[in-house]
C-alpha cells in the first residue's frame, strides 16, 4: 500500500490553487484540506470537483489536525511567519512560498522555530529546478566551464502589477530580484559578500508614488572572487524574458528563452519566430510541478528539501543589501546589514 502524505494547504489564490493541483498528481498525497479567509461557495465547489473534503477560513484548525502531515503555507507575505511558527510547533513540516518575510529578524524567528521543532522547510523558489537553470547548475558541479568567473541573469516581466499589488510587493528587490539572487547563489555555490545596486522609474511612475523601482541592476560579488550581474525590467513588451549565463575559466554554460515552439519562418521580409512563453505560469510550469514532487519524496525518505530556510534568508539578505544600496549610493557588504538595519 502506497503510503499517504496528508497535506494542509493555507491560502487558495492563483499559487495555492496550483499547488494544490500538482500535488494531486502524486498518488503518495492526499489533500486533507485548504484554508482561506475569503472561503465562499466558489471555493467549496472548486474543491469538491478535487475531492478536498475540507474547506475552511480557520488556519488554526487546519494546522492543529493531528490528520495533516504537512502544510503548504500560499497566503500573503505579512502571514508566514506566524503560519511557520504555528505549524512548527505542531510538528507540522512546511512548505512556504517565499519570501519567508520583509523583515530579516523575523524571517531569522521563523527559521529558528522550524529548527528547534525539528521539521523540514522548503522554500518555493522554484526556478531552482527548471530544466535548463538545472543544466547549467550540473556543468558547474561537474567543472565543465572551470572556474566561475562572471554569472549574468536577466529577468524581465511582460507587463508590469498593478498598484495595488506594487504597494505590499515589498519592492522590486524583494518581489522580483530575489527570485535572481538566490538563483546567483544556487549557480555560483558560493554566498554573496557585497551587493552594490542602481535603479530607476522608466516604465509607470505608479512605482515611484509606491516608492518603488520598475527598473534596476545589481552587481554581486560572491566570496569565491566571481562576479554577478542581474538586470530586472517590469516590463519586456516582447514577452518574458529569463536568460542565464555562467561564464568560466574553461567556457561557458547558457540558457535562453523558452518558446511555444522552436519554428522559425524566414521570408524576404524577415526571419520571425513566436515570443517567449508568456509569464511565470507559462515559463515555470514543469519547474512548480518538480519542486513538489521534490518536497512530498523528502518527506517520504526523510532527505533534506532542496531549498531550505538558510536559502531563504539569504536572498532575503541580498535584497535588503540591494536595496539599502540604491539608498546610500554605495556597494553594501552582508556583514554590514545589522548595523544599518
Amino acid at each position: 500500500m502506497v503510503q499517504k502524505i496528508k497535506i494542509g494547504i493555507i491560502g487558495a489564490g492563483r499559487i495555492g490553487k496550483i499547488h494544490a493541483d500538482n500535488l494531486l498528481r502524486l498518488p503518495q498525497v492526499e489533500i486533507a484540506a485548504i484554508s482561506d479567509l475569503f472561503a465562499n461557495a466558489e471555493l467549496e465547489a472548486w474543491a469538491a470537483e478535487r475531492g478536498i473534503a475540507t474547506v475552511t477560513k480557520d488556519s488554526a484548525a487546519l494546522i492543529a489536525d493531528p490528520a495533516i502531515d504537512a502544510i503548504f503555507i500560499c497566503s500573503s507575505t505579512d502571514t508566514h511567519v506566524p503560519l511557520i511558527k504555528q505549524a512548527a510547533e505542531a510538528g507540522k513540516h512546511i512548505f512556504c512560498e517565499k519570501p519567508v518575510s520583509m523583515t530579516l529578524s523575523q524571517t531569522e524567528e521563523a527559521v529558528e522555530a522550524v529548527q528547534k521543532a525539528g521539521v523540514k522547510l522548503q522554500i518555493g523558489f522554484n526556478r531552482r529546478f527548471d530544466h535548463n537553470f538545472k543544466r547549467i547548475r550540473e556543468h558547474v558541479e561537474q567543472g565543465t566551464i572551470g572556474e566561475t568567473h562572471i554569472i549574468k541573469i536577466t529577468s524581465r516581466d511582460p507587463n508590469p502589477p498593478h498598484k495595488d499589488y506594487i504597494k505590499v510587493s515589498g519592492g522590486i528587490f524583494m518581489d522580483m530580484m530575489i527570485h535572481d539572487f538566490d538563483m546567483a547563489r544556487f549557480l555560483a555555490g558560493s554566498e554573496v559578500e557585497e551587493v552594490f545596486a542602481q535603479g530607476n522609474v522608466l516604465i509607470d511612475p505608479v512605482f515611484a508614488e509606491c516608492d518603488d523601482l520598475d527598473t534596476a541592476i545589481v552587481t554581486l560579488r560572491f566570496q569565491n572572487g566571481a562576479l554577478g550581474v542581474i538586470d530586472n525590467s517590469r516590463q519586456a513588451v516582447y514577452g518574458y524574458d529569463q536568460r542565464v549565463e555562467v561564464f568560466g575559466s574553461k567556457g561557458s554554460a547558457a540558457a535562453t528563452n523558452d518558446h511555444p515552439n522552436t519554428a522559425e519562418i524566414s521570408t524576404a521580409e524577415g526571419i520571425v519566430r513566436d515570443k517567449p512563453l508568456h509569464f511565470f505560469l507559462e515559463r515555470y510550469n514543469a519547474a512548480y510541478v518538480e519542486e513538489t514532487q521534490l518536497f512530498i519524496e523528502a518527506l517520504l525518505l526523510d532527505k533534506k528539501v532542496k531549498v531550505d530556510g538558510h536559502d531563504a534568508l539569504q536572498a532575503e539578505r541580498i535584497a535588503r543589501a540591494a536595496k539599502l544600496s540604491v539608498k546610500l549610493r554605495r556597494p553594501v557588504k552582508l556583514s554590514e546589514l545589522h548595523e544599518l538595519t
